[in-house]
């Protein structure tokens, strides 16, 4: 009853106490921003005036809040939003949201994980939840700045740890797939704000004082049973100069999934590879929904392209015609993915002992390398960067080509471009650990000096655009 009452107290002036302090509001609603998407719906828990839902990239907007007066001012400024009077601990809307937002709030209520599980009525199974508050050390600084004026008092809020929230959200039913922190300076100094917070923050040891916490989540995952015929796939197979391993790619092919399609794309072969793919796909018709297409462009990413843009399935899958990632190993992926465990699933070759000439040493410390690297940019330990097999959601698929024009075309082999984009989606990017093969059929597309100085330039545009953003 305190929070309500204060929430009462100050709403004639929450507003102009906003304005004041935009330098901080501003950041917060900036960063959730950059994981929504224009065709998702999406909610925010304690709502307040409204300003970070008006700002939001969102097809449908939904605001609650337990202060009628704060109600009131929000559907007064914002009247092409749709919020309610509502407590956080009772919810009682009856839709499902696709990114639900808590900014602030749990510093204010009574109960933190009954909050929690009153999300589960607003989720569906790849609900994505944002929940930002304050880092606990920043207490006796914020007392200070209540006490100096410079700061609207508050009542005795609830100082949670991360893992605390973890905790929480996982009692709740939730997984925890990401954390990070941001701003070290909640005021705008010119010059010395924009210096620190961009960069200084993002540092190892400094972002450790950031004021900021967020953690993302999303329900626990499913019963895989229950999932085992609930999605259809396209496993799509791009292939230059892989004669001798198409017909094995469908013998070797295990059945799973509603249906799969098997989508062939040529790539400028000097060999007989479109023949075979020909010859294949006439001889496996009756058992085998293949589809078969030649790439416009160059390159794997430009073939992968090619077959997720005729692709009629759910899933979406990679499998390399050099077979090195068993197709065996496929069912694996099919199940992270369907049952929720990840959103987008990368295969990792550097957990399991390699073959004697599966990977080359130079292209070994180039995978450690870039795995160190990803690891700091994504906020998740990600040891592989350029396996060939990834697997996503269609729908998630077609929002990441809408999302291109954010990083531009920068990836000529696909696989930058596809965890980037799923990282940019709020996407839970998953790992799953695969047996690296030696090839038993020509030789690897790869130059290892030559494209790892093409992934060093990415890298570093990158970080531009997900890490020092």
């Amino acid at each position: 009853m305190r929070y309500l009452e204060h929430f009462e107290k100050i709403a004639p002036t929450r507003v102009s106490k906003r304005k004041s302090h935009a330098y901080y509001w501003n950041d917060i609603t900036y960063y959730c921003n950059y994981f929504s998407h224009e065709t998702i719906s999406v909610l925010e828990v304690g709502c307040g005036t409204g300003e970070l839902l008006n700002e939001i990239r969102a097809d449908k907007k939904t605001g609650i809040d337990f202060s009628s007066s704060t109600i009131e001012i929000a559907k007064n400024r914002f009247p092409e939003i749709s919020f309610h009077l509502m407590n956080a601990e009772n919810i009682t809307l009856n839709e499902k949201y696709d990114l639900i937002i808590l900014s602030n709030l749990i510093g204010y209520v009574e109960d933190v994980q009954l909050v929690f599980e009153q999300l589960k009525k607003v989720c569906h199974e790849r609900t994505k939840i944002i929940v930002s508050y304050h880092n606990h050390i920043w207490e006796p600084a914020l007392r200070l700045a209540e006490k100096l004026g410079l700061k609207t008092k508050t009542p005795q809020l609830n100082w949670l740890t991360r893992m605390d929230v973890r905790n929480l959200l996982s009692l709740a039913g939730f997984d925890c797939y990401r954390e990070t922190r941001r701003m070290l300076l909640p005021v705008n100094i010119p010059l010395l704000s924009p210096i620190f917070n961009k960069f200084f923050a993002k540092l190892p040891l400094l972002r450790l004082l950031c004021i900021n916490t967020y953690s993302f989540a999303k329900p626990e995952a499913q019963d895989a049973e229950d999932t085992d015929r609930k999605y259809s796939v396209s496993i799509v197979i791009p292939a230059r100069n892989e004669s001798g391993n198409i017909e094995n790619a469908i013998e070797r092919l295990p059945k799973f999934g509603k249906w799969q399609e098997i989508i062939f794309v040529e790539g400028n072969s000097t060999d007989d590879t479109w023949e075979q793919i020909k010859a294949t796909e006439k001889k496996y018709a009756s058992t085998h929904r293949i589809k078969t297409a030649k790439q416009e462009g160059k390159g794997k990413n430009d073939a992968v392209r090619k077959g997720f843009s005729i692709a009629e399935g759910d899933i979406l899958m990679i499998l390399d015609a050099d077979l090195t990632v068993p197709p065996e190993d496929l069912p694996k992926f099919y199940k992270a993915i369907a049952s929720g465990k990840g959103d987008f699933i990368n295969g990792c070759r550097l957990v399991y002992p390699m073959e004697k000439e599966a990977m080359r040493f130079l292209n070994m410390l180039g995978n450690k390398f870039f795995s160190y690297a990803f690891t700091w940019l994504l906020e998740q330990p990600f040891k592989d960067t350029l396996c060939g097999t990834k697997v996503i959601f269609r729908e998630d698929y077609y929002r990441l080509v809408s999302n291109r024009k954010f990083f531009g075309e920068f990836d000529p082999f696909g696989d930058f471009d596809l965890i980037f984009g799923a990282y940019k989606l709020n996407l839970k990017i998953q790992e799953l650990p695969i047996r690296y093969r030696e090839r038993t059929y020509g030789s690897t597309n790869i130059s290892r000096f030559k494209h790892g100085l093409i992934l060093l330039r990415m890298c570093g545009f990158a970080a531009r655009k997900i890490k020092f953003v």
